[in-house]
This record gives C-alpha cells, structure tokens and sequence, in this order.
C-alpha cells in the first residue's frame, strides 16, 4: 500500500512540476527554414501559390494520402481554402491564403481542428539570387497556450524537421 501511495505522490509531483514550468515557458513558437532552388523566381513562386501543390512537397499534406480533401476558390488567390480531414497523422483542418504579393511571397492561415485545435501563420518568400536561382524561405508561427505550450521545443524541432525534407522535396520537383 505505502508503494502505490508513494507512486502516486512521484506522479503527482512530476505533473505539478511540469504545470508550474508550462507558466514560465514562452507561449509562442516560430520556424524558419531556406533552401536555395535553381529556377527562376516566377517559376518557384507560381508553383508555391496553388496550395493544391503542397501534396507534392509538403510533409504534413504528405502524411495521408487518401485524406478527404475540401476547396473554397480558386486556387491561388487571397481567400482560397483548402480544407482536409485524414488519418492521426494528417489530423484535420484548413489553410487559407490571406496576403499574395505576386511574384514574392504567400501568406497563409493554418487552423487545425485535430489533433488539437491552433492555428498558425505560414509564409513562403521567394527572393532571386540570379536569373536561374531563386532562395525560398517558409516559416510557421503561432501562439499555444498554457500548458500546452510545455510542447513548443518538441513542436518546433518536429516542424523544423519536417520543413526541411518538405523543402529538399520541393527543390526536387523544381529543379527538374
């Protein structure tokens, strides 16, 4: 009995130290990631603003192949919404284009339903370095709130990771 009372009192100290470090932690998270694709920055930037070409590059859209798919607009245009529900892996919400300067950048609200509900804002940059090379940057940023925000460190290193491989898959399909 004194075990499964000592047990108890362990787990119970642990959860009120992780509660107690989640009010100290920062509650917003951002990433940024660049890679440099050798194609010219119109070609990079019309490819990047149909957010339907995400399934090709995007490791998240990637995660459910057979994800139940949703679109409001046209795509490619401020208010466009692609909007999905999938597997554990894929979750389910929507991305919405919110600012395109044409040629540059794309700004786009991410709101997620599952696995939990947050939302984010991602922005795709593409800058010219030549002719033929363009520098793309993306970052993700949004706020999680208390305690969840104990997980923004793990958040980020699994987003950065993820947009990484998701933009090494992108330079793939552009440089072809």
């Amino acid at each position: 009995m004194n075990i499964v009372i000592i047990i108890l009192l362990v787990l119970a100290a642990i959860i009120a130290l992780l509660l107690l470090m989640a009010l100290f932690r920062k509650k917003e998270h951002y990433v940024k990631r660049e890679i440099v694709i050798n194609a010219p920055r119109q070609q990079v930037f019309d490819y990047i603003k149909l957010l339907k070409n995400q399934d090709e590059f995007n490791k998240g859209a990637m995660a459910d192949a057979d994800r139940k798919r949703e679109f409001k607009g046209t795509d490619g245009t401020v208010g466009y919404i692609y909007a999905w529900s999938g597997n554990k892996d894929a979750g389910e919400g929507e991305k919405e284009i919110i600012h395109l300067v044409e040629g540059k950048s794309v700004e786009a609200e991410i709101r997620f339903v599952k696995p939990m509900k947050t939302s984010a804002r991602i922005i795709m940059d593409t800058t010219s370095l030549s002719d033929t090379q363009t520098n793309v940057s993306w970052s993700n940023a949004g706020v999680l709130s208390y305690p969840i925000n104990i997980l923004i460190p793990m958040l980020e290193k699994h987003v950065a990771k993820d947009m990484d491989s998701s933009l090494l898959i992108l330079k793939n399909i552009l440089e072809k």
